[in-house]
């Protein structure tokens, strides 16, 4: 039982830091989204 408690415990801390790991890169790639709006419309204008 008590192999079964840590591998949950194991299983839960990986899928957390892919959880924030994903969000972090999705942060990133909008903030380069943005960027490369902001620069065409700079270059409209």
């Amino acid at each position: 039982m008590r192999k079964v408690v840590t591998m949950a415990i194991l299983a839960s801390a990986v899928l957390v830091s892919a959880c924030n790991t994903v969000a972090g890169a999705g942060k990133d790639v909008s903030s380069a989204g943005r960027a490369v709006t902001n620069t065409a419309e700079d270059v409209k204008k």
